[in-house]
């Protein structure tokens, strides 16, 4: 009986080291947190939002654009 309890332990003891072993050797990639895309109103160059002018609800891509486009 004490041979069968230790069989068991040595089985789960080898089965937990596996499991933690083949967890670890293939890491999880975090995903990227994505951002917004904008088209510049003047020339039509996508950017990111957080790159970008904002004006009158517009979006452009350097000030130039953006006095530009005010000035038509």
């Amino acid at each position: 009986m004490s041979r069968l309890l230790f069989l068991v332990a040595v089985v789960g003891l080898v089965y937990w080291l596996l499991k933690r072993f083949r967890n670890s050797a293939t890491p999880v990639d975090k995903p990227v947190a994505s951002e917004d895309m904008v088209s510049c109103a003047q020339c039509g160059v996508h950017q990111p939002k957080s790159e970008s002018v904002a004006a009158a609800g517009k979006f452009f891509c350097c000030d130039e654009h953006r006095r530009q486009y005010e000035s038509k």
